[in-house]
């Protein structure tokens, strides 16, 4: 990077930290440093939500998911807006009248504390393990420009965040998030009008999206009903549905974000708003991905996208095989672009019979450079020992190599701001969780305010490190919005389902949604582990499942005595 690059990352990451800081500098109660004081308005409530879900992970990983996959994964918010919905009239006024810090106190209330305490670790597990992907997701972008070692780099972005976390609690997190999403908003924009710019003179926009289309860059929209298929219409509206309602409505760092709305009214706004908005979003962030694809059609891309491994791999014995890899893949390039010139002008020219040729030969084509690259890639697992997959440094790539002084610094400022946004909401609620579900509730019940914010605070501090550890690990699980998403949906439906039994089905005592949640669970995990059904349907298994155990269990063995909410 230059030098400018370096001064608007640096004084992008130093504006946010210090003013989430500032303006949360007085926290003196466990009220303040958790709810920020229930004292937000809507917008600050829909930002905090966006940027708490839009992680590192969506900027990063998912362009580079577009660019391999296509943009099929925009069908996995499909479900959003219909959650959005049931929280409003449900969840909302429920946890806002009962004045809770977390979703999992109105559960004692409603079951018993061994209920509370599972669905509480259930999301402490959870939560833990994915926040660690959300640390390793920056961790990329630091050791791919400066070549660092991985490790160092995850510490680095993980510690970047506890730093104004356990300073500041929910404010600081809250007032980061406005900021965030206004750079990371303009940051964006910035990167697909300049994917644009950098096409041929005579590929236009329009151009650039039928060349990614007629390659399968731009299926958007699937009606196939297949329970193996990951992205479709149907498993994003109702498999999507349910991992999204547990995950807005269960899942402690998206209800501690619109717990801090000074309202009922406020926190369903700025859900609603979070309903409206993330679906174009997302579609936008994939659509970059495509625009990328579309101009390395014209332009050689490197064979394997992450530079730190191909430098790796040219130090040791098998350099001279690589490079020959190298060769085939620039070659079966070159051959490809006349074919892709060829194909634009037959869609300028609405000719069917050269675009059905055209794309045949380029399937044919891409089908020889995905061949390659999977050659180059064991070639770099066997020399690294570890295995390898690059489709979270595509778009990564693409900024370090082609856009200019100063946006290449933007660019990265918009991934670190937004693993920072979704990283510190995560800490807050595992923090909160901890403290409020365990500490309090089974260790320490009669502290003082300060006493319960200086364990906020430790708590804080503690999961930082735990989910730096975790970080680790998680190069080992190819992409990362994938992986992510993968293991929210483990255990949400679980989760859920034990909250819908609290609401609507009065009948049903502690005991029995318990050991449901527990069979629950059992079959899930067992589900993914002997690949059943495509990873979204999980959310639905997993409600379904503790209900439907949880009723067989009361009317087998009911709990005599207990007095329902």
């Amino acid at each position: 990077m230059s030098y400018l690059d370096w001064i608007v990352l640096a004084l992008s990451l130093t504006f946010i930290v210090g003013y989430g800081i500032y303006r949360s500098r007085e926290n003196k109660n466990i009220d303040s440093y958790l709810r920020a004081d229930r004292s937000l308005p809507w917008y600050h409530v829909t930002l905090s939500l966006m940027a708490t879900q839009a992680s590192a992970i969506t900027f990063l990983s998912a362009p580079g998911q577009a660019y391999t996959d296509g943009m099929r994964f925009v069908q996995f918010y499909f479900g959003l807006p219909f959650a959005m919905i049931v929280l409003c009239i449900t969840f909302v006024p429920k946890f806002h009248k009962l004045n809770v810090f977390t979703a999992y106190e109105y559960l004692e209330g409603r079951f018993d504390l061994r209920t509370r305490s599972l669905t509480a670790g259930l999301f402490l597990l959870q939560r833990g393990l994915s926040t660690g992907l959300s640390i390793y997701a920056p961790s990329i972008i630091l050791s791919a420009i400066l070549g660092w070692d991985i490790m160092w780099t995850n510490i680095i972005s993980g510690g970047l965040v506890m730093l104004y976390t356990v300073t500041g609690g929910a404010k600081a997190v809250s007032h980061s998030h406005l900021q965030q999403m206004g750079i990371v908003t303009l940051g964006m924009v910035i990167a697909g009008i300049t994917v644009v710019k950098l096409l041929p003179d005579d590929v236009s926009f329009t151009d650039a999206l039928h060349v990614a289309g007629k390659m399968g860059k731009t299926n958007v929209i699937d009606f196939t009903f297949d329970l193996n298929n990951r992205y479709n219409v149907w498993s994003g509206i109702i498999g999507g549905f349910f991992l999204q309602l547990s995950y807005f409505g269960t899942d402690q760092s998206q209800v501690g974000r619109y717990l801090t709305g000074s309202s009922v009214g406020q926190s369903r706004l700025g859900l609603a708003m979070n309903g409206l908005l993330k679906i174009p979003m997302q579609f936008l962030i994939l659509m970059v991905g495509a625009l990328v694809f579309a101009f390395y059609q014209f332009t050689t891309p490197p064979m394997f996208f992450n530079q730190v491994k191909v430098d790796q791999v040219m130090a040791t014995e098998y350099a001279p095989q690589y490079q020959q890899l190298e060769d085939r893949h620039a070659i079966l390039q070159s051959e490809k672009r006349p074919h892709v010139r060829a194909l634009t002008d037959a869609l300028e020219k609405d000719d069917e019979a050269a675009i059905d040729r055209e794309r045949n030969y380029l399937g044919a084509a891409e089908e020889k450079v995905q061949a390659v690259r999977q050659e180059a890639q064991d070639l770099i697992s066997k020399a690294n020992g570890e295995e390898t997959n690059d489709v979270n440094y595509v778009f990564l790539r693409f900024v370090i190599d082609y856009l200019p002084a100063g946006l290449v610094g933007l660019l990265i400022a918009v991934i670190l701001l937004a693993s920072m946004g979704s990283v510190a909401s995560a800490f807050n609620s595992l923090a909160s969780t901890t403290i409020v579900d365990i500490f309090k509730r089974q260790v320490s019940k009669d502290g003082s305010d300060k006493y319960y914010v200086s364990a906020s605070r430790w708590a804080t501090f503690g999961w930082g490190v735990f989910c730096i550890f975790v970080a680790q690990y998680a190069s080992r699980l190819g992409s990362m919005i994938e992986a992510v998403n993968v293991l929210g949906s483990l255990f949400y439906g679980v989760i859920l389902g034990v909250f819908l039994v609290a609401f609507y089905f009065k009948s049903i005592g502690s005991r029995a949604v318990f050991w449901g949640a527990v069979i629950g669970e059992f079959f899930v995990v067992y589900s993914y582990w002997q690949d059943l059904t495509a990873f979204l349907w999980l959310n639905l298994i997993g409600c379904v499942l503790v209900i439907g155990f949880a009723w067989i269990i009361e009317q087998i063995w009911p709990q005599r005595g207990e007095v329902l909410n």
